[in-house]
């Protein structure tokens, strides 16, 4: 039986565009009174303590031995830094300018596609990749001037999101999406206790005893974030990524409204143009890839 319902498909990523930026806004909230490591180490224990009931009740697949577990534990390392990254920018970044730095990503898969993965990318993505990148640096520049370093950091988070999404493509077919994530939350936890475990001088790695409002943060931050995943998940699953994928540029204005209301922050003049840069050239290469598809659909097979 067919599951394509892609109006369901659209709604859900929306969700994803509402829940993913609440996420950040709570991180942003607690990364000025909760220590890195401590922040991230709940964001997966949530991510475990949901998901692993869900597979078990619905029988799902979860085991995993050699090279898709390598990958997963791989993948999961990768999730780990890009969460870190993401939320140590929340300190320093409005919401709006985080959000649209990492959109970045789009363009670096399309480049590790072609040079990865021999994927073939024509010229006029190639051009729209490059506006893309200089869409994204005219929202860098001003939180750089203001900030610093710590504006490049999203640069970062989209980076290392990028290496995360091709090992995805690799163990896609091989795993199922919840059972995916249960793992790894499970293994981000393994690998961080005994980090948080050690006496460490490490600011980010040291733990405080949050208030009772803190505590309410952190299991935000915990149902936010596997909420935010599963919505991607359930999308994709009921409608293809090439209807749900310009959905997700949602985020962006969603982020900023979100911003606005919870910090006051909202983009500078050159940061909008960038920001409707980024959407624009983003934009254009889904297209391009949707009547890429579509023409290769359309040519004769071969005799």
């Amino acid at each position: 039986m067919s599951l394509d319902r892609p109006l369901l498909g659209i709604m859900l990523m929306i969700g994803f565009c509402i829940v993913a930026p609440m996420g950040d806004a709570v991180a942003k909230l607690l990364g000025k009174h909760i220590p890195l490591g401590q922040l991230v180490f709940v964001r997966f224990a949530f991510q475990a303590i949901v998901l692993v009931p869900i597979v078990l009740a619905t029988r799902r697949a979860w085991r995993m031995r050699g090279r898709v577990l390598y990958l997963t534990a791989l993948r999961t390392v990768l999730h780990i830094l890009g969460i870190g990254a993401m939320f140590t920018a929340l300190k320093y970044l409005p919401l709006a300018d985080a959000v649209a730095i990492a959109f970045i990503m789009p363009f670096l898969m399309l480049l590790l596609g072609k040079y990865f993965l021999g994927e073939t990318v024509g010229q006029r993505r190639l051009w729209a990749c490059i506006v893309g990148f200089a869409g994204t640096l005219m929202v860098v520049q001003p939180s750089f001037v203001e900030v610093g370093w710590p504006a490049l950091l999203p640069l970062a988070v989209a980076g290392v999101f990028s290496f995360f999404m091709l090992i995805t493509r690799q163990i896609a077919k091989e795993t199922d999406p919840i059972g995916l994530q249960a793992v790894s939350g499970v293994i981000a936890v393994i690998l961080i206790t005994p980090l948080l475990a050690l006496d460490s001088s490490l600011p980010i790695l040291q733990l405080v005893e949050p208030t009772l409002f803190e505590w309410n943060l952190l299991v935000a931050i915990g149902i936010l974030g596997t909420l935010s995943h599963l919505l991607m998940t359930w999308s994709l699953r009921y409608a293809p990524s090439a209807t749900v994928a310009p959905i997700q540029y949602l985020e962006i204005p969603f982020a900023t409204l979100i911003g606005f209301i919870i910090f006051r922050d909202l983009p500078n003049t050159l940061a909008a143009a960038g920001i409707c840069v980024t959407i624009s050239a983003g934009l254009y290469i889904l297209l391009r890839e949707r009547a890429v598809a579509r023409e290769a659909a359309r040519a004769p097979a071969p005799v």
